[in-house]
Formats: C-alpha cells, structure tokens, sequence
C-alpha cells in the first residue's frame, strides 16, 4: 500500500468491494477488521479509523486487497430476485449471481423485486461519483402501475413530493413515543412521460431508498413492474434479462467524463 495512513473507508472503496458510504456502514456493523504487522488476531475496526502500511484489512473475515489499475466495467440485466448487496452470506446477492470472484460493487441499487440496469465496477472512484444524489446523474425506469396513468398522476410525480422513508436507517423514535417513525423527505422534480394507460418512464436524478414505489404509493398507485433502462450514459438496450456484458470504450470514457474523472 503505497499511502500511508488513510482513512479505512477509502481503502475499501479503492479495492473496489463497495462505496465510502457502504463501508462506513460495514465498519458501524462490525463486520471489518484490521491486522497490523507483528500481530497475531485480526482487531475489529470503528468508523473514522485509519490503517497504516503493512495493515491488511478484512470483510466477514475475507481479506481486501487492493486491485490497483485494472478496472473492471460490467453492465447487468438483473432479474426479480436478486439482491444487491456484496454480502455473500445474503442468499441470492448480485456478486455471486454475476458469477464474479472479484472484490466488485454495484452502482445504483435496485431493489429485489426490480429489474434492469446495473453497473457493476471495481472502481470505487467512480461509484462513489455516481452514487452522490448531489452529483444530479440520471437514471431512467420503465414503470407499469395497476391503475390508468392520468395526468394528475404525472404532474404529481413530476412536481415532486414528501414521501416517508421507514427503513432501518431512517426510523426516528421522537420525545414521548414508544414507537419509532419514518422520516418525511422531498423528492427533487422529475421527468415524467406517459407511454400507455398503465405505463410510464421516468428520469430521476436522486435514489432515496424505494423511491419510485413510495412516490407512486403517495399518488394511490401499486407498481407492478419497475426496470431501469438507463443510468447516465449507459442504455439497457437489448440485453437480456440475467445476462452481462462489458463496456465499450466509448461507454466507460463517456461515463468517467459525465462523472467528472476525465
């Protein structure tokens, strides 16, 4: 390891396992440690901690080594089912359905009853770049609904609106109640164009936890089918549903360019 004393967050993002973010989250959960030289036992990491040369560094006891230069770009069609996270003890994640031995992240979470694009890269730059929701990249889904796509419908969703994320991460427990709650955010507006009487697309720049599902749940709607068709440059196209492929050179210098690397 050639820089001395960074933050553990960024040596697990630079061997491409997972985002700043998600290894801040791992570190939090106990699931990283770190052996320094001359020791014998591997000692669980905190969040903020650093490491030092000649540290090697583990995930649920598998250790990450850093990938250096050679980047790996893969675009995935995933199926209902799969679930994206890089944890192998998770039955069905998307590391291991891509058949993939690499330390490799995804960018751009899809739930597991959705479908579609995913990047899959062990270049933790430029997932963290595209993971920001301040960096406003684009991503665009096809939507089918169980009720008629009005025009209502599509001012609501495109002018923005409060949803509640009640996931684990953003479950509140407020002075005087027993239970915890949700908390109420914004959407940012978006793009939204009707195709059918019960189909849309639509184009975020944002990817709270289910969002499109909740936006749609503010308005009354139940989706019945999601698929991302595009993130930023990449389109889905005719790649089918459980297939990979590479990148082209064209698709990764225009991806790193539309991110700010190049």
């Amino acid at each position: 390891m050639e820089e001395e004393n960074i933050r553990l967050n960024k040596y697990i993002s630079g061997a491409g396992f997972c985002s700043r973010r998600e290894a801040d989250r791992m570190l939090a959960e106990g699931r990283v440690s770190v052996l320094a030289p001359g020791k014998e036992k591997a000692e669980k990491a905190s969040v903020g901690a650093r490491i030092s040369p000649g540290d090697r560094v583990f995930v649920d006891g598998r250790e990450v080594l850093r990938s250096g230069d050679e980047f790996l770009y893969l675009m995935l069609n995933k199926p209902r089912g799969i679930v994206c996270t890089g944890d192998r003890r998770v039955k069905e994640n998307i590391i291991d359905f891509a058949g993939l031995k690499h330390y490799i992240s995804y960018a751009g979470r899809l739930d597991k009853d959705s479908t579609g694009l995913v990047l899959l890269t062990n270049d933790g730059e430029l997932n963290d770049k595209i993971m920001r929701a301040a960096n406003f990249h684009e991503k665009e889904y096809f939507i089918r609904v169980d009720k008629f796509v009005t025009d209502e419908f599509v001012k609501k969703m495109r002018s923005g609106m409060t949803i509640v994320l009640d996931d684990d991460r953003h479950l509140v427990t407020k002075p005087g109640e027993e239970k915890p709650v949700g908390t109420p955010v914004k959407t940012r507006p978006c793009r939204v164009k009707k195709m059918g009487r019960h189909t849309f697309l639509i184009t975020l720049t944002q990817g709270y936890n289910r969002q499109i599902r909740r936006m749609c749940a503010a308005c009354g709607y139940s989706v019945l089918e999601l698929k991302r068709i595009r993130l930023m440059n990449l389109e889905l196209g005719s790649l089918k549903e459980g297939m990979k492929r590479f990148l082209t050179k064209e698709e990764i210098e225009g991806l790193r360019k539309m991110a700010g690397l190049s």
